[in-house]
C-alpha cells in the first residue's frame, strides 16, 4: 500500500537566529502546533547547536500547501530564514 504524500521542509537560518527570533517565536510555534492538531506534522525542530536551520516534516499535504506554509511563516517573513527547500519524503 502506498504511503500518503509527505514533504520535508528544510530551512537555513541567519547566524544570529537565537538573538533575533524572540519576537516571532510564539507565532512560529503556533503555526507548527496547528499543523500537529490538523494531523499533518510528522517532525519539527532546529538543526545544530547553535541552530543553523530547521526541518519540518508534513504529511497528507501538497507541495503547494507546504509553499503556503513557508510564505506565511513569521521566521520567513521576518528574514530569519536565508534559504529553504522542499523535498518529497519517503517516510518508512
Amino acid at each position: 500500500m502506498a504511503q500518503p504524500p509527505a514533504f520535508l521542509l528544510l530551512y537555513t537560518y541567519v547566524e544570529d537566529i537565537l538573538e533575533r527570533r524572540a519576537p516571532h517565536r510564539e507565532e512560529h510555534l503556533a503555526r507548527i502546533a496547528a499543523e500537529r492538531e490538523a494531523g499533518h506534522l510528522l517532525v519539527a525542530g532546529a538543526i545544530g547547536d547553535p541552530p543553523s536551520g530547521a526541518a519540518i516534516g508534513l504529511r497528507d499535504v501538497s507541495r503547494d500547501y507546504v509553499e503556503r506554509f513557508v510564505a506565511g511563516d513569521p521566521y520567513v517573513t521576518a528574514g530569519l530564514v536565508t534559504g529553504w527547500r522542499i523535498e518529497p519524503w519517503a517516510v518508512v
